[in-house]
């Protein structure tokens, strides 16, 4: 891609980051209006309002921010209804009412008659922008904290004014170039026990829950943190939530963005850039009724879905699938007329949808299990309160039930007695929860048994045992559950494994399109026979993905483990992998810009699951161009986690003396040293991004010999103030400048050398949410010894170590 002329570059950072001088003070007289380039700063110097326009457009907007974070903007006064020229105006009128005038004076947005004798417009210290009467501290008439945008502060409501019938939600921006609403709006939903719901239009999203006497039930991870202070309020004239922080000293704001999370950030002083402290909906189990009625979705099994006793899937074919989303139904049906049912205790959960509950908050436990027994309708209850004070009373299907491993609730389901066990009644609730535990454990035990003798019998039948073949380095020794496929049923999917069917090939052996039944497609890797790091590699992916749910994740269906056959099940992904396109010109141009910042952003979200947010902290160590797998959407989703390692909490680095991977990708400290953490992936991701940029392989033959690989290349155009030359020629008609430019920085920024220097993934989400964010300077990146390319190719040799007079040699094993 041709140079920018610098003129245009100097145009495009003034559009994008507009810096105005302020005018006296942090109020707005009918005498003083504000004019385009001039701000209102409140009197702590803590928010700025003024004039704003996002990047990619000339649109001018009226927008409150925090003055150490001018381009993070948390309110938009007139987000509909932009200026479309320079010029524009903010006043208010004699009686109180706030004005937005364009160039021409004509009124494009206003607040509405405020009825004031002498009115005046105040930006305080905690965002609030307000009218009040002049001189009379303590009122207001009208405050812009009851319209937000896609941000709530410390000590804005989210919720109703009854009286009023003022709703106050977060919506989110369209895109980051437009504030107008999004399709994403978080807000409290007053039917049965009022909660807060995150609505994809008019689809519930993520279920943030009720509240529970300490937090909402969606985000019991919260009380682990000290720093903020939450509350909800029910009462006759309003029902709201809000949050503070326990010092002032701390900048933090939650916000609903354009993509569909809801993350809450702290301002980091020291970096100067935003931390995202959490981002939900966090894994699959967050999306609203993932198991469908009666079902429990729990993402430390596998599959996630499980139905609650008493209940079987509603679709065992679907069940079979990993499709849960039928639910479940009852195995027996209750008898309310002869008093036989009983309730069983489902502990450590995210209580049901409470939308078409019944709520009664004096009532203690005991009543309201009497209660529900006398209600033949009556399908569950649970106390409202962790405290064990309220009570809620279910009368439909029981929804979106998760478990937690911390922060959960009790939940006591009605069942019929039949479903209970023997002696199970509800006048005997102890003793039904120490039976129900009994054979919970007897079922295992009995399971034991089985498992052992089904592994005896394989191995009478000349199976390998997987033990032997575990790969050295991963010693858990985690028990795996996954759908068993029939090897008959893979032979008829995949029409006897065809050279029509087959896909590709890798080191684990070669890999089959299929298809189940009239609809399900499916990719069937098959462990070669000859592959020993294969079988290391299968039984480290059965292990690891088969407890990972998330949707740029590709998605293990099952595996097949029959005779001496290997396989595993995946979901299709009809755009195979994402090399395929990239790195060939004709397919290349059907990568345009949006699509290609999707995929960057796709990938990052998958990774920061892996990182931070999955129960197992993964290292993927295999992060590359044909490891991204593209539906038919063009939805990336990481693949191939047969080297992958699990990271404990307390571990911040490991060592390994197989060094294991591909070149290219490799970060320098685990190619040369064998050292590893959640940075070696940030590397492999940061060399990811700057080949999706410019459509060129890291270790290509296009790059001179002076410049050694992709890294050097984009380093040196960066250095010399020509980033843009790294972009594909083929995006000239779609880049956005500004996308292109903070996607090359944080890839540089993620590729740089020192792994302490490189960003986490939270940051990378984060600094690719927020393009307008001052990033820091890249520092030099880590340039790894320079290969040729048939040395590249050839590179897929056993790793072999030897110990010479107490001296480690470690060969690489590439990919």
């Amino acid at each position: 891609m041709g140079r920018l002329p610098a003129a245009l570059l100097s145009l495009f950072f003034i559009l994008a980051s507009r810096v105005s001088p302020s005018i006296a003070g942090d109020t707005l007289t009918p005498t003083q209006p504000l004019a385009d380039g001039q701000e209102l700063i409140s009197a702590g110097e803590r928010f700025i309002l003024g004039f704003f326009s996002p990047i990619k457009t000339n649109n001018c907007y009226i927008g409150i921010w925090y003055k150490v974070s001018p381009p993070t903007v948390v309110w938009v006064a007139n987000r509909q209804h932009p200026i479309s020229e320079r010029n524009g105006s903010l006043s208010i009128t004699v009686n109180g009412t706030l004005i937005i005038t364009d160039q021409n004076s004509k009124t494009i947005w206003s607040s509405g008659s405020s009825g004031l004798a002498n009115p005046v417009a105040q930006l305080l210290d905690d965002g609030n922008f307000i009218v009040k009467e002049a001189n009379i501290p303590g009122s207001f008439a009208w405050q812009s904290s009851d319209y937000p945008s896609d941000t709530l502060l410390p000590g804005m409501k989210l919720g109703w004014n009854l009286k009023s019938g003022l709703n106050r939600n977060v919506t989110s921006w369209t895109s980051p170039s437009d504030p107008a609403p999004g399709p994403y709006t978080m807000g409290v939903d007053l039917h049965g026990n009022p909660q807060i719901i995150l609505w994809e239009g008019s689809s519930q999203l993520w279920r943030v829950g009720p509240w529970n006497g300490k937090t909402l039930a969606g985000i019991p991870d919260i009380l682990r943190y000290k720093i903020f202070i939450l509350d909800f309020v029910i009462k006759n004239d309003e029902v709201f939530y809000m949050y503070n922080t326990t010092s002032t000293s701390f900048i933090t704001r939650l916000t609903v963005n354009y993509t569909g999370f809801v993350q809450r950030l702290v301002w980091l002083d020291d970096s100067k850039m935003w931390s995202s402290y959490m981002s939900e909906p966090k894994d699959q189990c967050d999306y609203v009724s993932q198991c469908g009625a009666y079902g429990v979705c729990n993402t430390d099994d596998s599959p996630i879905c499980s139905c609650l006793q008493g209940f079987k899937p509603r679709s065992p074919t679907n069940w079979d699938l990993r499709e849960g989303k039928d639910g479940c139904t009852r195995r027996m049906g209750l008898d309310c007329q002869n008093g036989t049912d009983g309730f069983v205790i489902v502990k450590d959960v995210k209580l049901p949808d409470t939308s078409r509950s019944m709520v009664d908050r004096s009532m203690g436990l005991d009543e309201c299990r009497a209660t529900c027994l006398r209600n033949c309708s009556c399908t569950a209850y649970a106390s409202a309160n962790i405290n064990g004070s309220g009570c809620i009373i279910w009368t439909t299907e029981l929804t979106d039930i998760r478990v937690y491993s911390f922060g959960g609730q009790d939940l006591y389901v009605r069942l019929a007695a039949a479903d209970l066990g023997p002696g199970l009644h509800h006048s005997h609730s102890r003793t039904m929860v120490g039976t129900v535990v009994g054979c919970v454990l007897g079922t295992l035990l009995f399971a034991s048994v089985g498992i052992c003798i089904w592994i005896q019998r394989r191995r009478r039948a000349g199976a390998i045992t997987f033990a032997s073949h575990r790969n050295n380095e991963y010693k858990e020794g985690k028990d795996w559950e996954l759908p068993l496929f029939d090897l008959g049923t893979i032979i008829v999917a995949t029409n006897n494994f065809s050279i029509e069917n087959k896909l590709g090939k890798g080191g684990f052996g070669p890999v089959y399109k299929g298809k189940l039944g009239e609809e399900q497609e499916i990719a069937v890797k098959r462990l070669s026979k000859t592959s020993a790091q294969g079988a290391d590699e299968f039984m480290n992916e059965v292990t690891l993905i088969a407890k990972l749910q998330h949707r740029n994740l590709v998605r293990l269906l099952g595996c097949c483990t029959q005779g001496e056959e290997k396989m595993l099940v995946y979901e299709y992904m009809p755009n195979k992998s994402l090399d395929a396109f990239l790195f060939d010109k004709d397919k290349g141009v059907l990568l345009d810009w949006q699509t290609r910042y999707n995929i960057i952003e796709g990938i990052a979200q998958g990774l920061l699951y892996l990182h931070r947010d999955s129960r197992l902290r993964i290292i993927h160590r295999d992060l590359k161009a044909s490891n991204i797998l593209l539906d038919k959407d063009m939805n990336p989703k990481i693949s191939d986690f047969g080297l992958a390692r699990i990271f404990r909490e307390d571990e911040t680095a490991l060592n390994t003396r197989r060094v294991v991977g591909t070149y290219g990708y490799m970060s320098p400290e685990y190619a040369m040293y064998g050292a590893f953490s959640v940075k070696s992936d940030v590397f492999s991701f940061g060399v990811l991004v700057l080949e999706i940029i410019s459509g060129k392989k890291n270790r290509g033959d296009f790059i001179s010999e002076h410049e050694g690989n992709l890294l050097a290349h984009a380093w040196g155009l960066w250095k010399e103030g020509n980033g843009l030359e790294l972009v594909d020629e083929s995006l000239s008609n779609s880049i956005s400048i500004a996308e292109a430019l903070n996607s090359i920085k944080v890839g540089l920024l993620c590729v740089q050398e020192c792994p302490k220097d490189r960003p986490t993934m939270s940051s990378v989400v984060l600094m690719l949410g927020s393009k307008n964010t001052s990033l820091p300077d890249p520092k030099h990146p880590g340039f790894f010894p320079t290969r040729t390319s048939s040395e590249i190719e050839s590179s897929k040799s056993k790793t072999d170590s030897a110990s010479i007079n107490e001296l480690s040699v470690t060969i690489v094993e590439g990919r």
